[in-house]
């Protein structure tokens, strides 16, 4: 259902609120660059500083000036179920094309807990769901034998797997099979998981680079694993680039000195360090991003 490069969005704020003219501007560059999809209101997107209001009004802007030229999971979760619920019903109702759904966070819940959460909003639903596991901001860990029971629920679709962890995705892999595309949450790691199964990345890097990261992609699938593996290394320093400090604090800063946005965050996110803020400046100039 998902394949290539799919961007984990910003979102644009100015003097404290959603920028919506530079959003769908921004929106508009990256289908223009050759990107495949788009995830509004993901991590990157600061998702845990929105409103429900904004969240939703995110979703709708993203849908709207899309209009299936590519497709949008919509970022929808929670830590309550109830209220992922709202989101993902949300979500269908404007046009998405899935919901991404990262691990409940804070509480802990336990296995049973997580299938229990991710089979009540794909029964209640209907929708196409995206499972996203990111154990290092949410202290649990979506394990593969979880995952293979939730693959077995006809619209739980895909898992965006940001565990960083080689061996698990291929633990994934091996027990869900074609019952789940696995796509990765890291853009460090997209190039290995594609070379055991793997149909893309939710990629930070692509809201810089897009058209890079798609041909990275592309090229795979094409089996050019030279051009591949050439655009691989030539985009890691970005790939570093973007973790110099928390994301998406490294990927705003960039597109601000880029001219794409203005790059304001929300707290308790701050603006880079001095000297990180120097070495990102370095990294742009030789992309030739910036001059």
């Amino acid at each position: 259902m998902f394949k290539g490069a799919i961007t984990a969005l910003v979102t644009p704020f100015k003097d404290g609120e959603v920028d919506e003219d530079a959003y769908r501007n921004f929106i508009e560059w990256q289908i223009e660059q050759g990107i495949d999809g788009l995830v509004p209101v993901g991590t990157t997107g600061e998702s845990a500083t929105l409103s429900h209001e904004e969240h939703k009004r995110v979703v709708k802007i993203c849908v709207e000036t899309t209009k299936k030229r590519v497709p949008v999971i919509a970022g929808a979760g929670s830590n309550s179920t109830k209220e992922a619920l709202d989101l993902v019903e949300f979500a269908k109702e404007v046009g998405a094309d899935a919901a991404l759904l990262v691990t409940p966070y804070y509480n802990k819940p336990t296995q049973e807990g997580l299938y229990q959460h991710y089979k009540h909003l794909a029964e209640r639903t209907g929708f196409p769901l995206v499972l996203y596991n990111v154990p290092g901001r949410t202290s649990v860990n979506l394990l593969p034998k979880t995952v293979s029971r939730l693959a077995e629920i006809k619209n739980i679709v895909a898992i965006k797997e940001a565990s960083g962890s080689l061996k698990q995705a291929s633990e994934i892999i091996s027990l869900c099979g074609d019952k789940i595309t696995v796509i990765s949450g890291d853009d460090f790691n997209t190039l290995p998981l594609l070379s055991i199964g793997a149909m893309g990345v939710i990629s930070v890097a692509s809201n810089v680079m897009p058209k890079e990261v798609s041909e990275m992609c592309h090229a795979f699938f094409e089996n050019d694993l030279e051009k591949a593996r050439s655009l691989h290394f030539k985009l890691f320093p970005l790939f570093q680039a973007m973790f110099y400090e928390t994301n998406p604090i490294p990927v705003k800063t960039a597109l601000g000195l880029m001219g794409m946005i203005n790059p304001e965050l929300r707290l308790p996110l701050c603006p880079m360090s001095e000297t990180n803020l120097n070495r990102l400046k370095q990294d742009l100039k030789e992309y030739g991003l910036i001059k």
